[in-house]
């Protein structure tokens, strides 16, 4: 694909890859509003809710890696399709679900599920675009992710008020149903099929002890995350420990294991300056990004007791702002590159002190409309962070590691979301019990960490910005 004349169905192909991302990410942000719903139909306690949210989550991240590498080997149109497929089964479970542990367990199947699609969207995108038509087709993609955050907790809101608190919070699940299969149909129709391979390639081992290995360490720090506030044993944080063992063992293998054939992942993307800092850059700002609307659903529906549609209304700004410019700082990062990355961090960083500003001085029940404008501003500065950030992560990733690249980036993501809202959420319910029931002093003190967060991905990115521009003014 990348060395003859582009595919002439790439960008209806990217819009098969967009409604699937749509679906898939659509289930993370309607999910949020609908717990006070599933709490009332199913009984469900705090650990279970916990799980219902965390446990997507883990499976997901689960998946990411080997999904990715399974893709680069035998194709990615398969795996897009048996993702699609398995999410939209695992949504009629989760819809149909009779009690809290059914639910668990389909949401668990929709991570894994969830776990086989993401990284092929990424993977397609690197394989059927190059130079600034990907960084416009990663913009679509990051427009998507606005959009759907947006929409997500709107549209959660209204099948709740539509259908009762009892029972609304199944129509949240059906909703994946038409759209996983429309996703499939057009799949099958405009995603390029898979390369011819040889006989050796098609026997090709997908490093399964690589996999265990991997998926170990995977577990072993998100876990600690999930269960943070109902696991309070000195095994969870000995995980922490487990897991930089169990790192260390699967470099090793890696390191033997890739001298003779492809492993899951390769160590050679380590080398490339500019995946490893945008990884890092992804981690710590997914830790800040959703710590926040974790604390503000939570300030807004229990705290001031907004009805779900309302909540979700409220945090529609910066969805908004994000799916505005994440276009155009996908178009534009090529030409400025990580400056480009570190002034929407910046952006981000002055929209959070102006909602901290906002909560202090109006608290009270129209919180939701003072912090509109910061929130909306903040979410400009996010347009040019997230998708401008993945495209220069791949930007220098060969296309034939493509999937395993974006799985690896992917599932940074994923433990810098666990690890925000368990840093976020301890200081949030350490101040809400020190003072005594103060949903605004929690929600401002939780947006003090996530603000760290923001400002340690600000420096990495200005710190590769300067070294940069140091190393064009030696080289001329």
């Amino acid at each position: 694909m990348d060395e003859g004349a582009p595919d002439p169905n790439r960008w209806r192909a990217l819009a098969v890859c967009l409604v699937a991302g749509f679906m898939t990410l659509l289930d993370v942000s309607i999910v949020n509003v609908a717990l006070p719903s599933i709490q009332t139909g199913l009984g469900a306690g705090d650990n279970a809710l916990q799980w219902i949210v965390s446990g997507y989550a883990l499976t997901l991240g689960l998946l990411l890696v080997p999904a990715g590498r399974m893709g680069d080997a035998r194709g990615r149109r398969p795996l897009f399709m048996l993702g699609v497929g398995l999410f939209v089964v695992a949504s009629v479970g989760c819809g149909l679900a009779p009690s809290a542990l059914v639910l668990v367990i389909s949401r668990l199947l929709q991570g894994f599920a969830g776990g086989l699609v993401t990284p092929q969207i990424s993977g397609l995108i690197q394989s059927m675009f190059s130079g600034e038509e990907r960084g416009k087709a990663f913009g679509f993609f990051g427009t998507t992710v606005g959009i759907s955050t947006a929409i997500g907790p709107l549209l959660g809101g209204a099948l709740i008020a539509l259908f009762g608190t009892h029972d609304g919070w199944r129509a949240v699940f059906f909703v994946n149903v038409p759209v996983g299969a429309l996703a499939l149909v057009l799949a099958r129709r405009y995603l390029p099929a898979p390369e011819p391979r040889s006989a050796d390639e098609r026997r090709t081992a997908l490093d399964p002890l690589g996999v265990v290995l991997l998926g170990a360490v995977v577990v072993c720090i998100l876990v600690p995350f999930v269960e943070q506030r109902s696991w309070h044993s000195p095994l969870r944080p000995a995980l922490f420990g487990v897991a930089a063992v169990l790192l260390v063992a699967w470099v090793l293998h890696e390191r033997r294991y890739g001298r003779t054939r492809e492993p899951v992942v390769s160590l050679d993307l380590f080398r490339i300056r500019s995946y490893v800092l945008g990884s890092g850059v992804g981690l710590l700002y997914f830790a800040g990004f959703t710590g926040t609307f974790f604390i503000f659903t939570q300030y807004l529906q229990i705290g001031l007791h907004y009805p779900a549609w309302k909540a979700g209304l409220s945090a529609t700004p910066f969805a908004v702002g994000t799916a505005l410019m994440a276009s155009l700082g996908s178009r534009q990062v090529l030409r400025r590159g990580r400056k480009l990355v570190a002034f929407g961090r910046g952006a981000v960083l002055i929209g959070l002190a102006g909602v901290w500003i906002a909560v202090h001085d109006h608290p009270g029940m129209n919180v939701g409309l003072w912090t509109a404008l910061p929130l909306f501003f903040a979410g400009l500065g996010g347009g040019l962070v997230i998708s401008p950030n993945q495209t220069l992560t791949l930007s220098q990733v060969p296309v034939r590691r493509a999937g395993s690249a974006g799985g690896v980036l992917q599932t940074g993501q994923r433990i810098g979301s666990a690890a925000g809202i368990a840093v976020t959420g301890s200081m949030f319910y350490s101040t809400l019990a020190s003072s005594h029931g103060d949903f605004a002093a929690a929600f401002r003190d939780g947006l003090i960490v996530i603000g760290a967060f923001v400002a340690a991905a600000l420096a990495l990115a200005l710190a590769d910005a300067l070294t940069r521009t140091s190393d064009e003014q030696r080289a001329r």
